[in-house]
C-alpha cells in the first residue's frame, strides 16, 4: 500500500511536470431517489422528501484529469466491462493520439474490479498500451484514488435532495451537474502566483520584524 502511494506522488509529480497526462479512474452511480446530504429543517420536524415508485438506476463510469481537475464521465444503466471500453473511447477523443495533435502519455489509476480485468477489456487497455498505461490499486484502496471525494461532490452539491421522474431525467441532470461541477474547478492561473507574492510578503514582514528587534534590542544594550 505504501509503495503504489509512493509510486501515485511520483505520478503527480510527473504531471505537474507536464510529462504525463494522470487520470483517476472509477465509477459510482445516482439513484431517480433522492441523495440526502445535509439540509435545514425545523426543529423536531422530520425532512420529507417525496420518493414515489421504485428507485432507478444510472451508472457513472468516470475519470478525474488531476492536473486540469476536470471529471469526465459516460452514463449508462449498467456498469459492465461494456461500459467500461465505451469510456475508454471517450478518453481516446481527448487524451489519445490524432493526426496534427501530440499526445502525451496517459497514466490511468484503476481498481482491479471485474468490469476492468475482464477478457475484453484487458485487450482494450492492451490495443492503447502505445499511449496509455494503468496503475493499479490494490484491492479496498478508496483513499488513494482522487476522485472518490470528487463523486461525493457531485452527489451532495448537484444532485441531493431531487428526485427524478425517470432514469432520462437523472441522467440529463448527471451530465448537467458534471458541467457545473468541471467549471467550479478549473483550475485559478493566478492562485499560484498569488500564493507565491504572499510567501513573499510574509518573509519580508518577518525579515523586518526580526531586523526591527535587532535594532530594538542594541539600543537597549547602549541604555
Amino acid at each position: 500500500m505504501e509503495r503504489v502511494g509512493l509510486r501515485l506522488q511520483l505520478r503527480k509529480q510527473q504531471a505537474e511536470a507536464g510529462d504525463i497526462v494522470l487520470l483517476y479512474g472509477d465509477e459510482s452511480e445516482a439513484l431517480t431517489h433522492p441523495y440526502l446530504a445535509r439540509a435545514w429543517a425545523k426543529s423536531g420536524a422530520d425532512l420529507r422528501v417525496p420518493a414515489p415508485g421504485q428507485a432507478k438506476k444510472v451508472a457513472m463510469l468516470g475519470s478525474l484529469d488531476h492536473l486540469s481537475r476536470q471529471l469526465i464521465v459516460h452514463t449508462s444503466p449498467t456498469k459492465r466491462s461494456s461500459d467500461f471500453i465505451v469510456h475508454l473511447e471517450q478518453l481516446d477523443r481527448l487524451y489519445g493520439p490524432q493526426p496534427g495533435r501530440q499526445a502525451k502519455p496517459v497514466v490511468l489509476v484503476e481498481d482491479n474490479g471485474p468490469i476492468h480485468t475482464s477478457k475484453r477489456a484487458l485487450a482494450a487497455l492492451t490495443a492503447r498500451a502505445h499511449w496509455l498505461t494503468v496503475e493499479w490499486l490494490p484491492k479496498y484502496a478508496p483513499e488513494l484514488n482522487d476522485i472518490e471525494p470528487v463523486w461525493r461532490d457531485l452527489k451532495a452539491y448537484h444532485l441531493a435532495h431531487h428526485t427524478f421522474t425517470d432514469a432520462a431525467a437523472l441522467d440529463q441532470a448527471i451530465h448537467d451537474a458534471v458541467i457545473d461541477l468541471n467549471r467550479e474547478r478549473i483550475p485559478d492561473p493566478l492562485a499560484k502566483s498569488r500564493i507565491s507574492a504572499m510567501k513573499i510578503a510574509w518573509q519580508v514582514a518577518g525579515v523586518m520584524r526580526a531586523s526591527h528587534g535587532a535594532r530594538s534590542g542594541h539600543h537597549h544594550f547602549h541604555q
